[in-house]
């Protein structure tokens, strides 16, 4: 039942684009259902970043029988409901103020009620916020919801693995997202391999 049971992908307004993408692409290749909701200020990011429309990416993504997407406002999606069940939810990147929204529980839209149900259903939710520096209030949030059972996982690369390309950078994360997802990957080796 487990293997059947989807993992949230939220894409919010941060930079790192490429990082929700690249998490995206790993998880359908290994077959994952995966359900994304993507914010409008990220589909912004997303076309300067990427240089590649978000719609683009989604019609690709369509193509794979694991895929469902779901608009930023339906709040009657499934996903809004504690009662249907998912592995857990990644919010990749994750925007200061979406960290803020789901920290105080304000639900805005789908990304934050999804974000919101795994907390009270004890659900693995993993943010991958890309800002720097943190300010204060920052790190209130993000130590708020760690408290509350959330994984705080900074798009912070390491360089032990010696990276010779962007792309061992993105990875690098990538592989900790789905680390924390409990999706086997080979990625990269992991310490002592």
């Amino acid at each position: 039942m487990q293997a059947k049971t989807p993992i949230i992908v939220g894409i919010t307004g941060a930079s790192g684009a490429v990082l929700a993408l690249n998490a995206v692409d790993e998880l359908l290749a290994r077959d994952v259902p995966t359900v994304v909701v993507c914010s409008n200020s990220a589909r912004l990011v997303w076309q300067d970043e990427l240089g590649v429309s978000f719609n683009d990416t989604l019609v690709d993504w369509q193509e794979n029988p694991s895929f469902t997407f779901y608009p930023v406002n339906d709040m009657r999606a499934p996903i809004a409901s504690g009662t249907y069940p998912t592995r857990g939810m990644a919010i990749v990147p994750a925007s200061m103020n979406t960290v803020a929204s789901i920290a105080h529980g304000v639900t805005h839209n789908l990304i934050h009620r999804a974000a919101d149900v795994c907390l009270k259903e004890r659900r693995r939710l993993v943010l991958v916020p890309r800002e720097t520096p943190f300010s204060a209030i920052h790190l209130e949030h993000m130590l708020s919801l760690t408290r509350m059972g959330a994984v705080i996982l900074p798009a912070a690369p390491g360089f032990y693995h010696q990276p010779t390309r962007i792309d061992d950078l993105i990875d690098f994360i990538v592989a900790r997202i789905l680390n924390q997802l409990g999706i086997e990957h080979r990625l990269m080796p992991r310490w002592g391999e």
